[in-house]
């Protein structure tokens, strides 16, 4: 563990500490427990209390009430938080996302109504004893994910559940238990209205962070998740999507969710790609992204059939932050030789690189002081000519401004001032 991590521990310890002292029950819960059995580091810390609010909040003046409903309190620490929630059980799910009520429970009870066994123990900090009534630890050993309790109430009370039962298997790599995944491919059918857009695209962003996002794919499609979410991938054969996602184990660690949309739907245009991700709720930045990426592909299709890309279009492509991760996914996707291909692209730049600088320092060649001291007034053509000159300045190699400018005004522009 860092340092830090090290102090959200001992702050989470004390503030179990604060609750026991008080005369409450206080256990570290869910995730941080289960990552705690698998020696996976954790940057969250849950703890579960039968403490009542205002004894929360008398110990926690800081606290920030964000689940008023369900008795969930964000105590925040640095850069970090710990969630204090109060033990409960749901009371009458109707809308497949949230109870309708909830009342008070003990530690066993509120264990029950988790989602996974995986996610229902508790630890005791002060005892250094595991709580675990659900046998969770078992599976843990078992590498299976599995509901707690019966599958298809689980994912009638929650229909988000069967994601992120995709989600936990990726990421572990664990098998779904038999009787789970019958119940997910028995109730996908079920995911929406229940489950907004936002939150199936929240997983997925989550299930991307993790190498085994091929195989997350190919589980939703598999249990019938995958076409709900995406209807014209609902009756392409599981051969193809198997096909379709072969490289994502190579895509750069971090490369964003909207970049393995584009190896999914590698035939849509963008306009068709800014409709779906339109439908699937995703970000102005993604649409950007998706933009950038198809126009990124565009120019290093035309490299390869010889296409006239100029250093300035190069110089503009480059200095760009999101040009390595297209450049990234172009050698993955489209080349014998990545390697060479990036290496290539490495030199291009290389040679590039004051005509980059240039533009990320946004210090031109030829600036508008310049122009106007040709005598070319403030307007439309002072913007084309400027336009023009970077162009000169970067296509010709050129780092004096008269030099541009001798050849600026034995363009049609000049003559057109």
């Amino acid at each position: 563990m860092t340092k830090q991590k090290k102090d959200l521990y001992g702050f989470g310890k004390e503030s179990v500490q604060q609750l026991t002292n008080a005369g409450y029950i206080a256990y570290f819960a869910g995730g941080w427990v289960r990552d705690y059995l698998m020696d996976h580091p954790s940057n969250d810390i849950d703890i579960g209390t039968n403490a009542p609010a205002e004894v929360i909040v008398r110990l926690f003046p800081n606290a920030l009430h964000v689940g008023a409903a369900f008795g969930v309190y964000i105590v925040p620490y640095g850069i970090h938080q710990v969630e204090i929630s109060i033990f409960r059980k749901d009371v009458e799910y109707i809308n497949g996302r949230k109870p309708e009520r909830i009342e008070p429970a003990t530690p066993e009870e509120d264990a029950q109504r988790r989602d996974f066994t995986i996610n229902g123990m508790f630890y005791d900090p002060l005892k250094d004893v595991i709580h675990d009534w659900v046998h969770g630890a078992e599976d843990i050993k078992k590498k299976v994910i599995r509901t707690i309790g019966v599958p298809d109430e689980r994912f009638f009370e929650d229909r988000l559940r069967m994601v992120r039962c995709v989600r936990f298997a990726s990421r572990f790599q664990f098998n779904i238990e038999p009787e789970t995944r019958e119940a997910i491919m028995r109730n996908a059918y079920a995911l929406f209205p229940a489950v907004s857009m936002e939150r199936i695209w929240q997983e997925l962003s989550k299930m991307s962070k993790y190498p085994n996002f091929d195989h997350a794919i190919v589980e939703l499609h598999q249990l019938n998740l995958l076409g709900e979410i995406f209807p014209e991938l609902k009756a392409v054969h599981l051969k193809e999507i198997k096909q379709k996602v072969a490289k994502f184990h190579q895509y750069p660690k971090d490369t964003p969710l909207p970049a393995y949309l584009l190896q999914l739907f590698p035939q849509k245009s963008f306009e068709a790609l800014e409709e779906l991700l339109r439908a699937i709720k995703g970000s102005r930045k993604d649409y950007l992204l998706i933009e950038f990426l198809k126009k990124g592909e565009a120019m290093l299709h035309a490299e390869l059939a010889s296409a006239d890309n100029t250093a300035w279009d190069w110089s503009h492509f480059y200095a760009d932050p999101r040009s390595q991760l297209c450049l990234n996914l172009y050698a993955v996707n489209h080349t014998v030789d990545p390697g060479g291909f990036l290496a290539l692209h490495e030199k291009q730049k290389a040679a590039l690189q004051p005509f980059i600088d240039r533009i990320l320092q946004r210090k031109p060649v030829v600036t508008s002081e310049h122009l106007r001291q040709e005598g070319i007034p403030n307007g439309k053509q002072m913007g084309i000519l400027l336009l023009e000159a970077e162009k000169i300045a970067t296509n010709a190699n050129l780092q004096q401004s008269e030099q541009v400018i001798a050849r600026l005004k034995q363009t049609p522009y000049w003559t057109q001032t």
